[in-house]
């Protein structure tokens, strides 16, 4: 691990359950029950799971029928994109009383670099313990915290202590906490992926580290340099803040991996609708529409098309963006899923500042 690393203060935030949580602070009975954002009992994919249906195996990316047969307590909610996004706004505004250093992943989870802060705090330990309690005060929601030197660590710390808490993985103690770790728990180590490497014998972090990079390549492909990099402690990525972007996107990362064209396309209906709403908000339209696919091994495919009139309604994203990845199925499972909309009728000065993502 180079000194670099070392001196950086990495804190991943991760609202705990946050859609479902949104929904039970704004509607009294349904807190404590057990609920879905999305789908219905009939069709449809759970977009997010509150942690009283997750006790049942509900998961989001699940078919909704499966669901509601895992837990027949289950109570459906329809989706408001809207409401999470301004909560969302109000949770970044108390990221950056710390630092302007926010790298946001989605509407509920975000790395903060917080090596020089705004408040000269010398524990990032403390800046994290400080914003989860904003949070709560503010929003009524709970958050859950990583702590460490780099982004993989500090992502991965944000779930030990879920639901909210916090982890801290010091320098000192980094060696030890990845040498224990369960492959399963590494960020970036899909259902697929975990199983290949049990089936080598690859069970924690200390078992990976056997391998030298040419290997890891061997067996994985180009995800395995990052393997043997990350079993060692190893990210230099650095916290990227909000970005000028022309278009507005959506992308759904799976709990599990999506195998079937029939899931896939469900996923796709509910980015486009995402997509659309904010588009309409923002008073936008656009002739390009890019379906983003990444599947269980990290390879990223991207496709496009170009329409000659200017489109806004989700019913024409998703015809296009549904065409897009039926033409070509992708052959593996997939984690991730997404949808954008570029080519806006906009002009030059009025780029939107931050690529809008959503992520389930």
């Amino acid at each position: 691990m180079s000194e670099n690393t070392l001196q950086r203060k990495i804190i991943h935030v991760d609202m705990d359950a946050f859609y479902a949580s949104v929904e039970q602070r704004d509607n009294p009975k349904l807190q404590g029950k057990p609920i879905a954002v999305g789908g219905s009992r009939e069709r449809g994919v759970v977009a997010a799971a509150s942690y009283e249906a997750r006790k049942f195996g509900v998961r989001s990316a699940m078919p909704s029928i499966t669901a509601a047969r895992l837990c027949p307590e289950l109570i459906f909610v329809r989706h408001r994109f809207d409401v999470y996004k301004e909560v969302s706004q109000q949770i970044r505004a108390i990221f950056h009383e710390y630092t302007d250093l926010v790298e946001p992943l989605s509407l509920d989870e975000a790395f903060l670099d917080v090596t020089t802060n705004k408040l000269n705090f010398p524990s990032a330990f403390m800046i994290a313990s400080e914003i989860r309690w904003k949070i709560h005060k503010e929003t009524g929601l709970n958050a859950s915290a990583g702590i460490s030197v780099n982004k993989f660590l500090a992502k991965v710390a944000s779930d030990i202590n879920k639901p909210n808490g916090q982890k801290l993985v010091a320098p000192d103690e980094i060696d030890q906490f990845i040498a224990e770790l369960p492959i399963k728990k590494f960020f970036g180590v899909g259902k697929v992926t975990a199983q290949k490497m049990y089936d080598l014998d690859i069970h924690t972090g200390v078992d990976l580290q056997r391998y030298t990079r040419p290997e890891l390549v061997s067996l994985f492909g180009t995800s395995g340099g990052y393997y043997f990099h990350i079993c060692r402690g190893i990210d230099e990525r650095p916290v990227k803040a909000d970005r000028i972007s022309k278009s507005v996107s959506a992308e759904n990362t799976f709990s599990e991996d999506l195998t079937e064209l029939e899931q896939m396309l469900a996923a796709i209906a509910s980015i486009s609708e995402s997509v659309s709403q904010r588009l309409k908000k923002s008073g936008l339209k656009g002739k390009t529409v890019t379906v983003k696919v990444k599947d269980h091994e990290f390879n990223l495919t991207t496709r496009s098309k170009t329409v000659e009139e200017f489109i806004e309604n989700s019913e024409d994203i998703y015809a296009i963006a549904s065409k897009l990845l039926s033409d070509n199925p992708p052959d593996d499972p997939i984690r991730l899923l997404g949808v954008g909309v570029s080519n806006l009728n906009v002009r030059e000065s009025k780029s939107i500042k931050g690529q809008f993502t959503l992520e389930f």
